[in-house]
């Protein structure tokens, strides 16, 4: 029963996250691109924990995690601030 749960959850976040993202007005794309980098911020912290919870096989994976989060946090950073330039008067 749990695992129903679960995947209700996931599926109302997809369908949530889907609704809210494509209303978004294109001026707005920059604050919310700051935003969810912030959330990737919090995604390494929470990898980092995980790699000291679940024997080597967690440790492994909380290492990709790691990686993988980082790779999105620096991305969106990249992107938000060459978003931002293209609005720097010259």
């Amino acid at each position: 029963m749990e695992i129903i749960n679960i995947i209700t959850v996931f599926i109302l976040a997809i369908f949530v996250g889907f609704e809210i993202i494509t209303k978004v007005p294109p001026t707005l794309h920059t604050p919310l691109m700051s935003g969810s980098n912030a959330i990737s911020g919090i995604a390494i912290v929470g990898a980092i924990i995980s790699t000291k919870v679940g024997g080597e096989i967690g440790t492994w994976l909380g290492l990709v995690a790691v990686i993988f989060a980082t790779i999105n946090c620096v991305g969106g950073f990249m992107v938000t601030d060459r978003m931002l330039k293209m609005f720097k008067r010259k």
